[in-house]
């Protein structure tokens, strides 16, 4: 069984194509036009060990919030896509990972329930890296949830640096990421027999 996607997102204010690949490589651009947020498309490829390929557009003369928004939205969606029934998945996972002064703590469940619990928004998280901030990567996240179905709760135990804290979570969410859906039994992981 191939778990694989490819998603199509056009609005007038953003248009996306991804495509996602669980368990191969796949060469091709990580593209949005906002150079930290494809660098943090490129962790979650590192760290996440997934196939992914990007080809996205918005209007950055406006915010990145719409282009960060709706890449969470199109990347939740290729997730779900790709994972299908999800019979077989390990489905929980959590990830702690380290940047310097930052430590991140991320857990998630793809429980077909969505859910962001968020606490680095009530921190004093300063600064930003090219315009994008601690809330870009918040809604980011939110979208993420809503259209792949995962509860995910992301904590910062510490970090101030908004450079690396959005760094670290990145790394620790696709960490969790990688080690929730790895197929780890033949069964659906739950005791309703339905995700």
């Amino acid at each position: 069984m191939t778990r694989s996607s490819e998603i199509v997102r056009n609005t007038n204010e953003t248009q996306i194509q991804i495509r996602l690949n669980l368990d191969e490589p796949l060469s091709g651009p990580l593209s949005t036009g906002h150079g930290f947020q494809e660098h943090m498309l490129d962790q979650v490829r590192k760290h996440g060990r997934f196939g992914l390929v990007i080809e996205a557009t918005g209007d950055l003369h406006v915010d990145v919030h719409h282009l960060a928004e709706d890449v969470g939205i199109a990347l939740g969606q290729a997730f779900k896509q790709a994972l299908g029934d999800m019979k077989g998945i390990e489905r929980y996972a959590d990830a702690f990972v380290p940047m310097d002064e930052t430590l991140a703590h991320v857990v998630l469940d793809f429980s077909g329930r969505p859910h962001l619990g968020f606490e680095p928004e009530k921190l004093d998280v300063v600064g930003d890296s090219n315009g994008y901030n601690i809330y870009h990567l918040r809604e980011f996240l939110r979208g993420f949830c809503n259209h792949a179905g995962v509860t995910l709760h992301v904590r910062l135990l510490s970090g101030r640096d908004a450079h690396h804290v959005i760094e670290a979570i990145t790394k620790a969410f696709a960490r969790a990421l990688h080690l929730a859906t790895r197929i780890t039994s033949q069964s659906l992981p739950s005791t309703k027999g339905l995700l």
